[in-house]
């Protein structure tokens, strides 16, 4: 009778469970997403109010601090997911999807700036051990400086990888292209911002 009781209280509970579902708030992204697929406008509001405000500082970094134009872009990412919702296959990363989005539009905004793979990429130095040795506030306001001025394929690459903390296979998704060239042109890239900070030593 005991076994009896147990079982028909694991039941009850999996049928409260089941009618109670996780509160958005406490849903990953993805399950926010096959939900939002499946129709649910209050799932996708959830998934905009996380990641709104941090996509739109993406933006701002890759378009030359213009607010109004990162405000645009970001919105316009919003409504191209939206529009594409039923698309998503559950599974697969939301935030992958999302910024392969947002690299697409500065990618058409760019043009052939923002082409990654480049002629003179072979010319590139390889990646290689230098130190820096810069005051802590002295060695955030060079980085700023050499970001700003870093042409735009590599500044997306470090922007993708270290500022929004996405993964190289995902920023390989992102890109179309290998995660070994993903992994060499992050390398290249910052042998080329630690070139740049070492002119920022004797000032």
């Amino acid at each position: 009778m005991k076994n009896a009781n147990r079982n028909s209280e694991t039941c009850s509970f999996k049928s409260n469970t089941m009618l109670f579902p996780l509160r958005l708030s406490a849903q990953s992204d993805e399950q926010l997403m096959k939900r939002a697929a499946q129709g649910n406008d209050r799932a996708f509001e959830e998934l905009y109010n996380r990641h709104a405000r941090r996509l739109q500082g993406f933006f701002v970094r890759r378009l030359g601090n213009d607010a109004d134009l990162a405000a645009d872009f970001m919105h316009d990412t919003f409504l191209r997911l939206y529009a594409a919702r039923e698309k998503y296959h559950e599974g697969n990363s939301f935030r992958a999807w999302l910024y392969s989005i947002a690299y697409n539009l500065c990618k058409n905004h760019h043009r052939n700036q923002l082409t990654i793979v480049r002629d003179d990429e072979k010319d590139m130095p390889a990646e290689a051990d230098i130190e820096i040795e810069l005051d802590e506030s002295i060695l955030h306001d060079a980085l700023r400086e050499v970001l700003k001025n870093l042409p735009e394929p590599y500044a997306m690459l470090f922007s993708l990888h270290y500022e929004e903390e996405l993964t190289i296979p995902q920023i390989a998704q992102i890109t179309e292209v290998p995660e070994g060239t993903v992994k060499s042109r992050l390398n290249k890239t910052m042998n080329i911002i630690k070139q740049e900070l070492k002119k920022y030593e004797n000032r």
